[in-house]
């Protein structure tokens, strides 16, 4: 490398390491960062000046050189030292602000544009403000429900790749059980003799007629157009009898193991857990609530009614008696017969 390439990348380094990502940045780390700056101006200004030149920008130069700085400031944010040499990266950043300011200042200047007489038009330049000042294009072609949109077709596309792979899961595991049912039927006692050529390879299939296999791998494909059609595109029974050649009830009967089979793929394979759990909550939600049991009923009677409780009770103190006299214990009788009759009218109610 050269003296001045060398001198670059140490300037460059020491902009980098003062312009922490984390945190706020220190006096001392601005000014080691100016101090960096002005060192590459210095050391990349012949080729500023080449470069202005070269792109007919001497009627502008003060602008160009302002170009040129927002250029090196860029390029020191950008810079990978993984990926290319600042020296190379540089110029790069530098060609596309000055051809971005003759492009801005005047007409297209390449021949290929003068022999069509092409004119270049800044996009900026086609709307305005109510203040008079240009406008950027992505003002005028901002759609507020992009978003909205962009997020709805990535989800119908993951789910639509899920649901894939659960039928997918779902078939083979019906392939799986078909052969093995195959394995169990009787054989023929006389087996035909392969070629001497063939392979003898001892696969899950081996020793399964080959037309039983085709006949199998045809209902396969059936059940799978049946369980997308009926339960994810929610097809009419009389839609797919017609298309599949298949009766309503077997339509039904196909669909409904093929839910409950799926249901117990998506509870065990980790893939398809997201599945599992909106299915736990929509039964949950489901579940129909029980409603509040109602007090077994008792033998003993109630002491809150009317007829349990006394009508009226007085307690008569002792010390408030007159003493001694036939008055007083007639009085005394008078009020426990009282305290009787009430308790006994209470009781009787």
């Amino acid at each position: 490398m050269s003296k001045v390439t060398i001198a670059l990348e140490a300037a460059v380094a020491s902009a980098l390491e003062n312009m922490p990502k984390d945190g706020e940045q220190t006096r001392r780390q601005r000014a080691n960062v100016d101090r960096a700056y002005a060192e590459i101006l210095k050391l990349i200004a012949p080729r500023i000046r080449h470069f202005i030149r070269q792109y007919g920008l001497n009627a502008h130069w003060e602008d160009a050189e302002q170009c040129c700085a927002i250029a090196v400031h860029r390029a020191i944010q950008a810079y990978d030292p993984a990926k290319a040499q600042f020296t190379t990266f540089i110029n790069w950043q530098i060609r596309g602000e000055l051809q971005s300011l003759r492009f801005r200042l005047m007409t297209d200047q390449r021949p290929s544009a003068k022999k069509v007489e092409a004119t270049t038009v800044s996009l900026s330049a086609l709307a305005s403000s109510a203040d008079g000042e240009e406008m950027s294009p992505e003002t005028l072609i901002e759609d507020e429900f992009a978003q909205e949109r962009t997020e709805a077709a990535a989800s119908d596309y993951l789910a639509d790749n899920a649901i894939e792979a659960l039928v997918d899961a779902y078939v083979d595991h019906l392939r799986k059980v078909g052969i093995e049912q195959l394995h169990r039927r009787p054989r023929p006692k006389r087996r035909e003799r392969l070629p001497s050529d063939a392979p003898r390879l001892r696969v899950a299939t081996h020793g399964i007629d080959p037309e039983e296999l085709e006949k199998l791998e045809a209902k396969l494909e059936r059940d799978r157009e049946i369980v997308l059609r009926r339960v994810f595109d929610a097809a009419t029974l009389d839609d797919l009898s017609n298309d599949t050649g298949v009766t309503k009830e077997r339509v039904r009967q196909i669909t409904k193991r093929a839910t409950k089979a799926m249901a117990d793929l998506a509870a065990a394979d980790p893939r398809f857990a997201v599945m599992a759990e909106y299915k736990a909550a929509a039964a949950e939600r489901a579940r129909p609530r029980r409603a509040a049991a109602a007090p077994a009923p008792s033998l003993l009677p109630r002491a809150d009614d009317a007829h349990n409780r006394l009508t009226r009770v007085r307690a008569i103190d002792p010390a408030s008696l007159p003493a001694g006299g036939e008055g007083a214990t007639e009085k005394t009788r008078a009020g426990n017969a009282q305290l009787v009759v009430n308790m006994s009218s209470a009781s009787r109610h």
